[in-house]
């Protein structure tokens, strides 16, 4: 296993990671590989995929076709000559 040293930490940080880690009956070191853990795996099962999420947002109105927007043609470009 390899340590990894946290430079700088604000005590702020530090003091709000102690209470988290003593909530959870942790020592403070395990509690930070904790969250790093749930941080670096949180997507990593169900990567975001935006096709899915309006897929789920929408499930409920049932299966339905959206119309097909006609496009237009491209507009000739400006040669600026005349």
């Amino acid at each position: 296993m390899n340590s990894v040293t946290i430079s700088n930490l604000d005590d702020n940080i530090k003091s709000r990671l102690q209470k988290r880690a003593e909530k959870h009956g942790r020592y403070l070191e395990e509690e930070a590989k904790e969250i790093l853990c749930l941080a670096l795996t949180e997507n990593y099962d169900h990567p975001l995929n935006l096709a899915n999420i309006l897929e789920e947002r929408f499930a409920n109105l049932g299966d339905f076709e959206l119309p097909e927007i006609p496009r237009e043609l491209i507009r000739t470009l400006s040669t600026f000559e005349e």
